[in-house]
């Protein structure tokens, strides 16, 4: 459900008051049962449900379970905002939905937004800035990375969470080398595609132009792509990321690989606001979520849109229905099935 105090309830309650997505999976939401019927009641539609505890999960009959935290609810006054109590249970929320995906009790997990800084304040390990670092951690993964779709284009990201000023101190071969073998791994399992073709984004203006506005495209980006080439990826540059986008977006290329967070994610979010998905690639497990944030500032006022959700439901519904065989991986453009997941 994500923290309890952004637009999580609402958005969730919104996505899967959905019929078209509800008739599609079961669905088990991980949060407060009191918070979802309130919220339902105030947007003033169906939100039948299955209450249990999380302790206590199984596999369900019910279209629709929630596994209520209720002995963490908070208090209906608590203003809006970053908060210990808000941090604590969108992490529980969290470990229980990994642990429960890890074990196969669900097939995909689709993660509402959190606040850092909730999480910060609840004294969550200081490993942990967000889902991405929780996820590698408690599934043991090496290597992970974020990749966000959206109708016109895949992003995939060489850094996360850094600053700008500190990422010249942890910018290597290998930050590149496996988010671009990861989007190929994945374009190929989970999207079917046989040769996906990757373009890689410089980190300065003109990819650096021959050195003369840094030297990051030579000595790092460059034998990164000659490495994944080696090992049988299809890739390319590095290219200008003000043309490069322009060019994924023609069709040009399956994904592009951007240097850092907001390189990639200002295309993505411009060209496909409320149908851009973050997937976490290199995991064990299927988890998406939408690729915005908690929204502090309008939750609990009615106004937060699903579309992003409900673009996250259905691409996990899909890359699950990929990875059990309801669809067949040469057909990646259909999605239709009549069984449940």
């Amino acid at each position: 459900m994500g923290d309890p105090l952004g637009v999580g309830a609402e958005i969730v309650v919104r996505a899967l008051s959905d019929p078209e997505l509800r008739r599609r999976a079961r669905f088990v939401i991980f949060g407060f049962s009191e918070q979802l019927s309130y919220t339902a009641d105030q947007l003033e539609v169906p939100f039948g449900f299955h209450r249990d505890r999380p302790e206590s999960i199984r596999p369900y009959a019910h279209d629709l379970v929630v596994l209520d935290y209720d002995w963490m609810a908070l208090p209906p006054t608590m203003r809006r905002g970053s908060s210990r109590l808000g941090g604590e249970a969108s992490f529980a929320f969290c470990e229980d939905a990994i642990a429960a995906t890890r074990e196969g009790l669900v097939d995909a997990l689709v993660t509402a937004p959190i606040s850092k800084r909730s999480w910060q304040l609840a004294k969550v390990n200081k490993k942990f800035h967000g889902h991405t670092e929780l996820l590698a951690d408690r599934c043991g993964a090496r290597h992970v990375a974020m990749m966000f779709v959206s109708p016109q284009l895949r992003v995939v990201l060489a850094t996360i969470h850094e600053g700008l000023m500190s990422l010249r101190d942890k910018f290597t071969i290998g930050c590149v080398y496996n988010p671009i073998e990861l989007a190929d791994r994945a374009l190929r399992e989970w999207w079917g595609i046989d040769r996906p073709r990757l373009g890689v984004a410089g980190l300065n203006p003109h990819a650096g132009e021959d050195g003369q506005f840094g030297d990051e495209e030579q000595r790092v980006i460059a034998p990164a792509i000659v490495m994944a080439g080696e090992n049988g990826v299809d890739v390319e540059g590095p290219f200008p990321a003000d043309t490069l986008f322009v060019r994924a977006a023609a069709g040009q290329f399956d994904c592009v690989v951007a240097m850092y967070h907001d390189q990639g994610l200002i295309p993505i979010k411009l060209l496909g606001w409320e149908e851009a998905v973050n997937v976490t690639l290199g995991l064990p497990i299927i988890r998406t979520s939408p690729d915005h944030g908690t929204a502090f500032d309008i939750a609990g006022k009615l106004k937060a849109r699903p579309g992003s959700m409900l673009a996250a439901t259905r691409l996990a519904i899909e890359l699950a229905e990929r990875r059990i065989g309801l669809v067949p991986p040469a057909d990646p453009g259909d999605s239709t099935t009549e069984d449940s997941v």
